[in-house]
């Protein structure tokens, strides 16, 4: 099969319906596997999903570069989503950044590792309490202008500073955790970001795994597996959640699919404005993830899944203290 497209935002990007999270073929989720991943790449083109998810912090600047070696002469064929906004020094990250000259150095540094000369869609990483929303959207609207950026997005953003960021440059995406296993939107941002017609890209759709029915306690993870340090995979959080999950497994039973393409099958019905992003660095599970897309889901379904996991079934935070802190919520 090849993915159908959908259309972030009102400015005329339009993107496979499914996209790829490029992260965890740098960090997070065990150690890399380059061939794999390039491989995982290349057959993401041939299955046209073609909305490629980095970040300068993804490694950092490993998952970037990458990119840019995979990609090579395919380079027109894909969609290149990338992110600004962080301090990092030694290889960690000290604080946020989104100053004017930040921006550009970080926006020059990510063309050259990408080896391209445009970014399809750029995002403000976290939102920078030291810099006012209205001045990083002009600054991205500038390198619109330029060239250097075609459509402009925001990570992690609360109602108040996409309105700022929308009313100066228009916001074409809004990238967040969103899933059945993180509702976190739904009262206040998913109704700003329908009114101004800005889409929806989730993030950690899959309940970073939790949702695909493969999981383990986070003690029997390795150190290097951002899942050990998880809330939500910790003691009694990780038994309440097993326990919530078990309507998708059901459903998934019911249509012999998996649990994971429950899941995306739910949030590609939820809206035609939303384009998850499932994140994995092997071509079988890319396989698995793009096949979601020929999952229906019946409203008796939809409203099944939307009870068993509603915000009050799910427990433990989804990040720790330091982590949440640069949400902006």
């Amino acid at each position: 099969m090849t993915l159908t497209t959908r259309k972030l935002g009102s400015q005329g990007l339009e993107v496979s319906a499914i996209g790829l999270g490029c992260m965890g073929m740098s960090q997070s989720y065990g150690p890399a596997d380059e061939a794999e991943s390039i491989a995982t790449l290349h057959r993401a083109i041939e299955l046209g999903c073609t909305f490629l998810d980095t970040a300068e912090v993804y490694g950092p600047y490993t998952n970037e570069e990458l990119l840019g070696r995979a990609l090579g002469p395919k380079r027109a064929q894909v969609i290149i989503a990338t992110k600004f906004g962080f301090q990092i020094k030694d290889g960690k990250i000290t604080g946020t950044d989104s100053s004017p000259t930040r921006i550009r150095e970080a926006v020059h540094a990510s063309l050259q590792r990408l080896r391209t000369d445009h970014i399809d869609l750029l995002y403000q990483h976290r939102v920078d309490r030291k810099v006012p929303m209205e001045v990083v959207a002009g600054t991205v609207g500038e390198l619109v202008r330029e060239g250097k950026v075609r459509y402009f997005g925001l990570s992690e953003a609360g109602v108040n500073n996409i309105r700022k960021a929308h009313a100066v440059h228009p916001v074409s995406a809004v990238q967040s955790e969103y899933s059945l296993w993180e509702r976190n939107l739904e009262q206040d941002v998913i109704p700003v970001l329908a009114e101004l017609k800005i889409g929806l890209v989730p993030f950690s759709p899959l309940g970073r795994g939790f949702l695909t029915g493969a999981v383990k306690r986070a003690e029997e993870y390795p150190a290097d597996d951002f899942r050990r340090n998880d809330p939500r995979y910790q003691g009694g959080n990780y038994d309440a959640n097993v326990a919530a999950a078990q309507t998708v497994r059901d459903i998934a039973g019911s249509k012999h699919a998996k649990p994971g393409q429950i899941a995306l099958a739910w949030l590609l019905k939820k809206s035609p404005s939303y384009v998850p992003i499932p994140g994995t660095k092997r071509r079988s599970y890319l396989e698995e993830n793009v096949a979601a897309a020929t999952i229906s889901l019946n409203p008796a379904e939809m409203k099944a899944l939307d009870e068993a996991l509603a915000p009050g079934k799910i427990s433990g935070p989804r990040y720790g203290a330091t982590m949440m802190s640069m949400v902006d919520r």
